[in-house]
């Protein structure tokens, strides 16, 4: 009979793993075959037993994720009176000002090329 383990007994030992380890794994057979089952396997062989159905309150309240871009580090030569107004906007964060700033020029060019 085997040994029941207490709530005392020594923990096992945590397995600690690369991002390249597991970048290594997503490239194996047995990763693969794995994948290939579960896209195979139809949505009604899921079993979502242990996961309670949302209420209509917390369907009310969910916020669809919005992905944030990836940012790329660039140089960028501004005239110095436009470096100074947006520094006085609040002083650090300026970066992210221009950002935002680019951001609705370019959103705003998009719908007016729709709009035509």
């Amino acid at each position: 009979m085997a040994k029941k383990r207490s709530a005392l007994s020594r923990p096992e030992r945590l397995v600690r793993k690369s991002a390249a380890d597991i970048r290594a794994y997503a490239r194996t057979p047995e990763y693969k075959e794995q994948i290939a089952q579960l896209e195979a396997m139809p949505d009604s062989a899921i079993d979502f037993s242990d996961i309670p159905e949302l209420t209509e309150e917390q369907l009310a309240r969910l916020v669809r994720a919005r992905l944030k871009p990836r940012k790329t580090p660039v140089s960028i030569r501004l005239d110095s009176d436009v470096l100074h107004w947006l520094k006085d906007q609040g002083g650090a964060g300026y970066q992210t000002r221009i950002n935002q700033l680019l951001r609705e020029a370019m959103m705003n060019a998009i719908s007016r090329r729709k709009a035509i």
